[in-house]
């Protein structure tokens, strides 16, 4: 087996940050698929960059019916890119009873503050791109907190994203129990839905380790490049302890699925660190990790797959985020602060994508 093979044989689904119209032209994704990768992962980033340096898509522009607004022309193109590459891995979906085999597809980075406005286009990307294996992203603000609730109880399946803190993991899962409970009592089906909760974490490390840097104490220094992986293996704790506890148990048993843990922003920052320290020490059952292309050739070129080392050292993760409290650094604050930035920072991205498309 290959590494990502062998993920998968411990539980975890890897799948790909990436997604273009060259990807699914030149025969990249299919062959990612047969590696074993399970998934597909975009955001507005990924695809201003696929369409600024994409020949593939000017003559699909230029073929735009006129009047279109530069949104609907954005949505035009990445729709018929979703669609296909929904189309690419839908037998992964298949073979796997619905567990993997997903695409996602972001609402615009306007609506995060827009608990309406993020159910209304939610619902509309749904029905644009119509196919089962679509996760429809909205960001872990308070409206999307809100939004996943209503969206889950309408069987809209969800990548929610821009996930930092321990308290957005918790807020995260109650709303998505919140919306299978109102399912159930309605009487509908609760295995079609899916979800994933997409915790960011490499961003966690570039901002703590300058803030333990600026401390300059021994023992500030020696828990640099430890925060992003000691988040994630205290956020699959609650993850275990609600999606396998009492409380989840009668959804369960009605056919609902966990909502699943998802490593995003694994590509490591700083050349010091490993290239892969946000996927060997995250190996853990019932989880996804999402790597960007570098991170995913690092993988399959010198990966190493233990399983379970998502579960070791849980007294250890613990312990360095209470001496991170006890530094002063506020997790759960900073998770805000991060949240905001990733925020602003898709919103400029989205911004420069509808400048491409106008």
């Amino acid at each position: 087996m290959n590494p990502i093979q062998a993920a998968r044989a411990a539980g975890q689904q890897i799948w790909l940050d990436n997604l273009s119209r060259a990807l699914i032209n030149d025969g990249l994704l299919a062959r990612h698929i047969d590696n074993g990768v399970a998934g597909v992962t975009t955001n507005p980033a990924i695809f201003h960059k696929a369409i600024a340096e994409g020949q593939d898509y000017r003559p699909a522009l230029a073929a735009l019916p006129a009047g279109l607004s530069a949104e609907a022309r954005y949505e035009r193109l990445v729709i018929e890119d979703v669609q296909r590459a929904c189309d690419v891995i839908r037998p992964v979906f298949d073979e796997s009873q619905g567990d993997a085999g997903y695409v996602s597809l972001e609402v615009s980075p306007a609506l995060a503050d827009d608990e309406a406005g993020t159910v209304a286009a939610a619902l509309r990307l749904k029905a644009a791109v119509g196919r089962d294996n679509l996760l429809v992203k909205i960001p872990a603000t308070g409206a999307g907190i809100r939004a996943i609730e209503t969206l889950t109880a309408a069987g809209v399946s969800l990548n929610v994203t821009l996930m930092f803190s321990l308290r957005h993991v918790d807020a995260v899962a109650g709303a998505y129990q919140r919306g299978l409970e109102q399912r159930a009592a309605a009487g509908a089906d609760l295995r079609s839905v899916r979800s994933v909760a997409s915790v960011f974490l490499s961003r966690w490390d570039s901002l703590v380790d300058g803030l333990l840097t600026e401390t300059g104490s021994p023992a500030a220094l020696a828990l640099r490049g430890k925060t992003g992986v000691a988040l994630a293996r205290q956020a699959y704790r609650r993850y275990l302890a609600r999606f396998h506890g009492e409380g989840f148990a009668p959804l369960a048993a009605r056919g609902a699925r966990p909502q699943s843990m998802l490593w995003a922003s694994t590509g490591t920052k700083n050349p010091a660190y490993s290239d892969l320290m946000y996927v060997e020490p995250l190996i853990g059952a019932e989880t996804v990790n999402t790597l960007p292309d570098a991170t995913l050739t690092a993988f399959l070129d010198h990966g190493q797959v233990q399983a379970a080392t998502l579960l070791a050292d849980g007294e250890s993760s613990a312990a360095e985020l209470a001496a991170l409290a006890a530094l002063g650094i506020e997790l759960d604050l900073l998770g805000e602060r991060l949240q905001q930035e990733g925020l602003a920072q898709f919103a400029t991205a989205f911004g420069k994508l509808l400048e491409l498309t106008a």
